[in-house]
C-alpha cells in the first residue's frame, strides 16, 4: 500500500494526562526515516529536557495552538513561539518546551532521520 493513516488517539499517550498528552505516531504510520508526534501541554506544563545528539535527529516543532517557550540550554536562550510559528532544532541542541499560556498548548513535532 502506498500510504498509511493514523489518528492522534491511536497510540497511548506517553505522558500523564494531568500535564496534557504526547502521542508518538511513527509506528502507527509505519515511517522508516521520519518521526512525528503530537504534544499537548496544560498551562505550566513542560516537555522533557533532552537533545538528540545520540540519534542525530533534527527536529521541527510546529505550534498548532500556543503560546509556548522553547528553552535552549546550550544557546542559553529561550525562544517564544505563538500559534502557527515553527522552530527547527539541531540534534545537539538541548531543548525543553514550556506552556506559559493560560490554555492548553498543542504542537506537532517532526524529527528525521531516525
Amino acid at each position: 500500500m502506498g500510504y498509511d493513516t493514523a489518528a492522534k488517539t491511536d497510540p497511548e499517550s506517553v505522558i500523564d494526562e494531568e500535564w496534557g498528552g504526547m502521542w508518538f505516531l511513527k509506528e502507527d504510520l509505519d515511517t522508516a526515516e521520519l518521526g512525528i508526534s503530537v504534544l499537548e501541554l496544560e498551562p505550566d506544563g513542560k516537555g522533557m529536557e533532552h537533545d538528540e545528539a545520540d540519534s542525530g535527529q533534527e527536529e521541527v516543532y510546529y505550534v498548532v495552538e500556543g503560546p509556548v517557550e522553547v528553552a535552549l540550554a546550550d544557546a542559553d536562550e529561550t525562544v517564544e513561539l505563538e500559534t502557527d510559528d515553527v522552530i527547527r532544532l539541531d540534534s545537539e541542541e538541548t531543548r525543553q518546551i514550556h506552556n506559559r499560556g493560560d490554555e492548553r498548548a498543542k504542537l506537532v513535532l517532526v524529527g528525521a532521520p531516525l
